[in-house]
């Protein structure tokens, strides 16, 4: 199978199972317009649930939308900056911009297939910049370890404030016992110290092997790079832009609410624990998180007693807003501007 039809047939793989879930969460809102229609004495005829959602888009505030795609625009330069730090402690200096155009086009391209911008950013930068993509890649990891951190610290933060509203949340839609739960961390960290000690033999071996020299070499680059953000000289700064990468991330949901009528009296808890569930519906292995996200978004407002319908109306906003007009638009700029900019 050529690398194309590869790539083509991952795309319609993640796109459908993206596509059916917001699929279902359609047809069941739908449903329940329906149901709601007919209580009011309206026909079917003159019910048309895409014709509400496109109505509600109308009544959004698009001054609050504009923040929103301002911070997601700060965060991605505080992203690159923290970048150019790790790199530069590897002894390269990259340029702000095709960090910065590195970054754009990995969130670009995970709305094609999920986590392949984890791959097109390293590569970005490794060609325009020369840089061994081992050291770029192991950068990468060591930022999404960074990013689990802080996207566990703020779950924990949402259970603390959102309190019982989680916990019947959890009772009721899940089967996972915490006897589970604990056995699956088990079973992670066990694995996590296997691939370590493999990973610390294979770099103090020795071998006159040409193919495990390769490899030992490459792993020994990307040690180097995992390293990276341990030795940055501003270690303030740096934790302090990490922090302000989640803030922002935070904030951009909580602001958000002020942009449609139905959410616009939420709180700053209510934003945080919607921001907790949105992430999680990230995490799902589907294009941008399409689907699960809004079925995650979709769950978290059910909490705070807005309804299915105009919770649905509030993750398509916030979607569309940032991850298909922003990341596509920066994305396709990006992807223009890169080899015009790196001309010389």
């Amino acid at each position: 199978m050529s690398k194309n039809l590869a790539s083509a047939v991952k795309f319609l793989f993640f796109f459908g199972v993206g596509f059916a879930i917001l699929y279902f969460l359609y047809q069941n809102q739908n449903a329940a317009y329906l149901e709601e229609c007919a209580l009011k004495g309206i026909p079917d005829v003159e019910c048309n649930l895409l014709d509400k959602i496109i109505e509600d888009f109308k009544t959004v505030k698009l001054a609050w939308v504009a923040l929103i795609l301002i911070l997601f625009v700060i965060s991605n330069i505080i992203r690159s900056v923290r970048w150019q730090a790790m790199l530069k402690t590897l002894g390269h200096k990259p340029s702000f911009f095709n960090c910065f155009a590195a970054v754009s086009l990995g969130y670009f391209a995970n709305l094609g297939i999920p986590r392949l911008g984890e791959f097109i950013r390293p590569a970005t930068v490794t060609r325009y910049e020369k840089i061994p993509i081992e050291h770029s890649f192991g950068t990468i990891v060591a930022e999404r370890i960074i990013d689990v951190v802080c996207l566990l610290i703020a779950i924990i933060l949402g259970i603390l404030l959102g309190g019982p509203r989680i916990s019947a949340y959890l009772q009721e839609n899940t089967a996972i016992t915490a006897q589970q739960i604990y056995i699956l961390i088990g079973v992670g960290i066990a694995g996590g110290m296997v691939a370590l000690l493999l990973f610390r033999y294979i770099l103090k071996s020795e071998s006159d092997n040409k193919i495990f020299k390769f490899v030992k070499e490459k792993l020994a680059g990307f040690s180097d790079g995992l390293k990276s953000f341990a030795q940055v000289k501003n270690k303030s700064l740096f934790i302090g832009q990490s922090i302000a990468i989640w803030i922002l991330y935070y904030l951009m949901t909580y602001l958000c609410f002020n942009a449609y009528a139905p959410t616009e009296n939420l709180g700053a808890i209510a934003g945080l624990v919607v921001f907790v569930f949105g992430s999680l519906g990230i995490v799902f292995p589907s294009p941008g998180g399409m689907g699960s996200y809004h079925f995650m978004i979709s769950q978290s407002l059910i909490l705070y007693g807005i309804g299915g319908i105009e919770a649905f109306t509030f993750a398509n906003i916030i979607f569309f807003s940032l991850q298909i007009f922003c990341n596509v638009l920066i994305g396709i700029l990006s992807l223009l501007l890169l080899p015009i900019i790196n001309r010389s």
